[in-house]
Parts: C-alpha cells; sequence; structure tokens
C-alpha cells in the first residue's frame, strides 16, 4: 500500500482511546513497516507529570494545553520506536472539542497521516494546508459519505490520501450509523462499498489517483484480507486484534477483558457522543444499560463532570435524552488503567485471530500476511 509515496505493508492499526493506542504499540507496528495510529484522546493519562498537573480544580485551559502536549510527546516517542519505519497516523474524532488543535498539533509534531472519524471532516484540508506532506485519511462508511466529501475536497483541490471504511456491523467503538437499528443495512457491506467507491472515482476521473481504500471492522483472518483486497481494498485496519497484543499500551487487565469476552457478552448501546458503540458488557456497562432509560428521563444540562469538556456534543453536559448518560473520559480512563468493575471495554463483535491467547505485534501481522507460519515472528520486507 502506498501512502504519499511511501510504501507499507496492507496493515493498518487503528487508533484506541483513551489511550490504548500510544506510543509503544504504534511504534511496534511503525517498526515493522506498517502504519501504527495514535489515538489523540486524553493522552496525558499516560504522562504523570501531566497528571498531577491537571487534578483538582483547573481551567479548561490547562487539561487541554496538557494533552496537545502528551500528544507531542506520544509523536515523537512512538517516531523512536519506529526507527523510521512504516508511518505514524493520528486518530481524532471530529466529535471532539478540540479537534482543529488535535489536527495542527500533529502535523506540527510530524505526524505522517491525520485520520479522521466520528464525522465529516470536510474542513481538514484548510486545518492542514501548511502541511502539504502529511497524508489525510477520513473514515467513513458507505459509498454515500465518500461522494460527499471526495466532491467537497475536490473543490478544494485536495483529495483523500487513503480512506478507511469501516463496516459499523463488526467495528468496536464508536460506529458510524446512525442508531444500532441501522448497522446491518446493505450499504455498509465491504465488496458493496469496495466496488462501489471504485466506480465512483472511474466516474470523477480519479483512477489514476489510486486512492487507498482501507478496510476495517472486525478482521481477523488472512483470508478475509486476500478477499477484500480482491474486492478492490489496498489493506485493512484492525482495532481490537493490537490492542490485546504484548505491546498494547493498556492495562493487562483490559486485554483480558477483550481476549475473554464471548459473543453474548458484546453489546451496543448509544454513547454519551450520539453515536452507537460497541463494547463489552462489564459490570459498570451492565449496570448503566439497566438504568439507562431512567437516567435518559431526567437528562439535564450540567457542568462537565471532568471539567474540560472532552466532546463538542455530549448528551451527559448538554442533556440531550436519546444519547448516552456518563461521562465517557472517565469510564474509558477506568479502562485503560485495568479497573474492570468500573471501566468501558470497547471490542469489536468477532473473535480474536489466536483466540484467547495474548501475542505479540510481530506475530500478528505475520499471521495476518502469511497464514500461520511454521517460523512465526517472520514479517515480509515491503
Amino acid at each position: 500500500m502506498s501512502l504519499k509515496g511511501k510504501l507499507l505493508l496492507p496493515i493498518v492499526q487503528g487508533g484506541m482511546g483513551v489511550g490504548i493506542s500510544a506510543s509503544r504499540l504504534v511504534g511496534t507496528v511503525a517498526a515493522l513497516g506498517g502504519l501504527g495510529t495514535i489515538s489523540s484522546v486524553d493522552l496525558r493519562r499516560h504522562h504523570e507529570d501531566l497528571m498531577d498537573s491537571t487534578q483538582g480544580e483547573v481551567e479548561k485551559g490547562v487539561v487541554d494545553a496538557a494533552n496537545l502536549q502528551a500528544l507531542d510527546r506520544e509523536i515523537n516517542l512512538a517516531r523512536e520506536r519506529s526507527g523510521g519505519n512504516g508511518g505514524i497516523a493520528v486518530n481524532i474524532m471530529k466529535a471532539v472539542s478540540q479537534y482543529p488543535e488535535y489536527v495542527r498539533q500533529s502535523c506540527e509534531s510530524g505526524a505522517d497521516a491525520v485520520v479522521v472519524g466520528a464525522g465529516l471532516p470536510l474542513d481538514l484540508p484548510e486545518l492542514v494546508q501548511d502541511h502539504p506532506k502529511v497524508a489525510l485519511i477520513p473514515i467513513l462508511s458507505d459509498v454515500r459519505g465518500v461522494t460527499l466529501l471526495v466532491k467537497k475536497w475536490l473543490r478544494r483541490k485536495r483529495l483523500p490520501d487513503a480512506v478507511v471504511l469501516e463496516n459499523p456491523r463488526y467495528a468496536a467503538g464508536h460506529l458510524g450509523a446512525a442508531d444500532d437499528q441501522s448497522l446491518n443495512k446493505p450499504e455498509y457491506a465491504f465488496q458493496r462499498v469496495l466496488e462501489g467507491c471504485r466506480a465512483l472515482f472511474r466516474e470523477l476521473g480519479l483512477e489514476s489517483e489510486r486512492i487507498p481504500l482501507i478496510a476495517a471492522g472486525g478482521i481477523h483472518r488472512p483470508e478475509q484480507l486476500r478477499q477484500l483486497m480482491d474486492w478492490g481494498a489496498d489493506g485493512v485496519q484492525m482495532g481490537t486484534a493490537f490492542a490485546v497484543t504484548e505491546e498494547g499500551d493498556a492495562h493487562e487487565n483490559f486485554k483480558r477483558v477483550l481476549l475473554d469476552a464471548e459473543a453474548k457478552d458484546i453489546v451496543t448501546f448509544m454513547s454519551v457522543a450520539g453515536l452507537p458503540a460497541r463494547a463489552v458488557r462489564t459490570p459498570w456497562l451492565d449496570a448503566y444499560l439497566h438504568k439507562e432509560k431512567k437516567l435518559q428521563s431526567v437528562a439535564r444540562e450540567r457542568p462537565c463532570t471532568e471539567g474540560f469538556d472532552c466532546l463538542a456534543h455530549c448528551g451527559l453536559r448538554d442533556g440531550v435524552q436519546r444519547h448516552g448518560q456518563f461521562c465517557i473520559d472517565r469510564q474509558l480512563a477506568y479502562a485503560l488503567k485495568g479497573d474492570v468493575q468500573r471501566g468501558l471495554f470497547f471490542r469489536s463483535s468477532e473473535a480474536l485471530p489466536f483466540g484467547k491467547a495474548m501475542k505479540s505485534v510481530r506475530e500478528l501481522m505475520d499471521y495476518m500476511l502469511n497464514g500461520r507460519s511454521k517460523t512465526p515472528g517472520v514479517v515480509p520486507a515491503v
């Protein structure tokens, strides 16, 4: 897969927050020739000094500044670990309040790519106009969304450098669908979206550009990678499978929750961000879902419980009854630290490549690219 003229393996590690995909995981993926993706959300939680400086009653700007500093640190740490190989991307949710600042910081800190989901990033070309070497990668779910974005960007004389096509039927975390009843719509099917996007590019005269298409959502077998590439994909993005690797940045308890989850334990619910989300039904989530309707019925505007307004639109803070009614930053932070009782653990609906076994990033990439090799750990040269 070629990105801004650099040849990469067809394996992208998806961005996972809070703090699940940080410098250790991302740098390892890049070192092996893949594209590693830092999740920009609340990265101060990986830095004790920044957490100390933002405890207690502090102004929103202090927390925001700490998170930008943490993002800069994580990009540079990932770059060091990568040894200059592969690519370092940053995933930024369009739905977060600091979206423009995270984009600018990612570019200034030397990220190779900016990946944006949880909303249409129609303004992304303007935000990175001073950094033409940074690849722009939107996350979308259907041909309609890709068509809208590409036509808007063409007016600005810019094209996506790649597009992640995430199928909400299988993906983890926030899902690109209006509600949980929409998750199985046929327009999200991989073959339909991939072939539809290639047809769109032909219609717009963009065949020579060869915009890479990256399929995402529940992918866990090498046979899927080969099939998707036959349908027109240039690579695949994987999240949960990388989260549970030895190099994953979360606590080992976090990994065990994801590894041990059975199909019956994985649920879809409405996030505080106003998007469907998929996670493991752990004690906190089970308790929350039992009282969700009651909490929604009494929703009202209130101050941000964490004091820094991480989301531009928050169901809990803004009193939106149809959205989730919990602090997502706090629950995800509990998960990062391995608090099984209180954490929110995002996970794909699908099986994991090695079942309940925890393996290294190298073994995972080798498996996806080569199948179950007799000489594990050998990743082919780009």
